[in-house]
């Protein structure tokens, strides 16, 4: 079974979990629905439809609301904390909770109790929380975009607030940033850096980049970064290579536009619905 943890921008929205469905533009756990617009819900929209294409395991989400305050995440994280050890998972995805450095390594002491340890992928807030932990090391896949990268680099940083200016973001600085993460032992296994041109990175060596096709418009669209993690959980959930998958997840990215044409009002749920047709692309080797 692949989990997905993360938060929707609703102080009312309760803490549930479940398998996770599509209905129209919304996605079903249990008896809770919420739109496909962007964050979390896009991510597990994203694995949903990528796993129409690919043969992967269940996909099962962990969702509450928080609208920033973190009492909807503290909720979440202490849900897990007490009931990991009960769920069988071979990919767990955490995606924005509010960062929390205890109630993060409280919950990486429950992964590690569990009887078959999953692989584990960290987007946005956790990310953010096992940095700041020291414990990025722990984890097989970050997904930063180049601002979190930045971050990631910065040893000093408690926080993304507080990334020193000096330490430069630009796509031309991009090796140097990883090399510096990686140094100071701020990066995961693997990573995929989203941009205007992706990288796939493997210990500190960048492995791969994707840039075609490119389609400025998708800058502008909420949720496009959280799709490439969503289509990353689903593939790695099915078996591929871990650098393969990072691979396929940023083309799969660029070929939903090409299939779209978006402009800068396009929804992401728009894009999400193309998915299953960039994969098959992809598996044919038509890109």
């Amino acid at each position: 079974m692949i989990g997905i943890v993360g938060t929707v921008p609703d102080d009312n929205f309760p803490l549930v979990h479940g398998k996770i469905e599509i209905s129209g533009n919304e996605i079903k756990i249990k008896n809770q629905s919420v739109s496909i617009n962007r964050c979390t819900p896009a991510l597990m929209a994203a694995a949903i439809n990528a796993s129409k294409t690919i043969k992967c395991p269940e996909i099962y989400g962990f969702l509450v609301g928080d609208t920033g305050k973190g009492y909807g995440s503290r909720k979440l994280y202490e849900f897990l904390t007490k009931n990991l050890s009960s769920f069988d998972l071979d990919v767990l995805t955490f995606h924005y909770l509010q960062p929390d450095v205890d109630w993060h390594n409280k919950v990486l002491f429950a992964v590690e109790d569990m009887k078959k340890r999953p692989v584990l992928i960290a987007d946005a807030g956790f990310m953010y929380a096992a940095k700041m932990s020291g414990q990025a090391l722990s984890y097989d896949f970050f997904t930063p975009d180049a601002g979190e990268l930045a971050f990631l680099a910065d040893e000093l940083a408690p926080h993304p607030f507080y990334t020193r200016g000096f330490i430069l973001s630009t796509d031309e600085d991009l090796p140097s940033l990883v090399k510096r993460a990686y140094k100071h032992e701020n990066a995961a296994k693997n990573l995929i850096v989203k941009g205007k041109t992706d990288y796939i990175v493997k210990n500190g060596e960048i492995i791969k980049t994707v840039n075609s096709p490119s389609f400025d418009a998708m800058e502008a669209i909420g949720g496009t970064g959280d799709t490439i993690t969503g289509v990353l959980t689903s593939l790695v959930g099915a078996g591929f290579d871990f650098v393969k998958a990072g691979e396929m997840s940023c083309i799969c990215n660029r070929i939903i536009a090409e299939l779209t044409c978006p402009t800068p009002a396009t929804q992401v749920a728009e894009l999400i619905e193309k998915i299953p047709d960039a994969l098959v692309r992809i598996l044919d080797g038509k890109f």
